[in-house]
């Protein structure tokens, strides 16, 4: 894997992909796999799906999708979060296709399902998703099933303790959506120095992609509204971290919406 990893994100509601403003208003941007394939074509080193309406509609995972994804033949590692329930859907997501999962409301919900799904597939699979924001007393945790926000839970500290998922997907949700709105203070606040983080939520320029990847415990960076017209599309971001160990970009002559 490489040592810092630039991660194009997908959003789907409602079987489209959207663009996402701190996961309360959305904006139609066409077929999924549509913007899964052009990730695919320019670069980027990661593809994260995220389902963001199966979990709160116990309909499980999107199978369906992972299907077509399957179909493109993707060159790229695809990540997949949405739905899973049990370790039996983990298990067929990876064999759907996916090779990495997120996982949110079993965190919340069920880390019995989380330990099995470590056990099974292995920490290097699993992918905390961890939307947080600042809060009076440090980051507070947003479930947002129930849009409550909490402090990490003892049992979610155990398991991370534990090394029982591989890295955090650290997403400042409430500047999701937002030009330069990531919050620093989020990184430098995260109790768990050692654990790589994949920072997300409100990333839009190569600086501020730059100054996040400088630090020791960010892994990657996660990019979605800001990849979803030309004039942000991946290789203009790969162009400008030209110095940081990435994989070398691909360019695109014409876009699928």
């Amino acid at each position: 894997m490489l040592k810092k990893r630039l991660i194009g994100m997908v959003t789907i509601k409602d079987g489209w992909a959207v663009q996402s403003f701190a996961y309360r208003r959305y904006l139609p941007l066409g077929k999924p796999e549509c913007l899964v394939e052009n990730l695919d074509r320019w670069g980027a080193d990661e593809i994260l799906v995220q389902v963001i309406d199966r979990s709160a509609a116990a309909r499980g995972p999107d199978y369906e999708l992972l299907g077509k994804l399957a179909r493109l033949g993707l060159g790229t590692p695809l990540i997949y979060g949405g739905g899973i329930r049990t370790v039996e859907e983990g298990i067929q997501v990876i064999q759907s296709g996916a090779d990495r999962l997120t996982i949110d409301a079993l965190l919340h919900e069920d880390m019995s399902v989380v330990m099995g799904l470590s056990d099974r597939l292995g920490a290097q699979a699993l992918i905390a998703s961890m939307p947080m924001a600042m809060g009076v007393e440090g980051p507070e945790w947003l479930n947002y099933r129930c849009e409550a926000t909490a402090p990490m839970s003892e049992a979610l500290a155990k398991a991370i303790e534990q090394g029982v998922v591989s890295e955090v997907l650290l997403t400042d949700w409430r500047h999701e959506g937002t030009p330069h709105g990531f919050d620093d203070t989020l990184i430098d606040q995260f109790p768990y120095k050692k654990l790589p983080l994949i920072a997300f939520g409100g990333i839009s320029s190569a600086e501020q992609m730059q100054g996040l990847l400088a630090r020791p415990n960010v892994a990657a960076v996660a990019v979605g509204n800001f990849l979803s017209y030309r004039e942000h599309a991946i290789q203009q971001f790969k162009r400008a971290l030209a110095t940081t160990a990435l994989r070398s970009s691909t360019y695109a002559t014409e876009f699928h919406l």
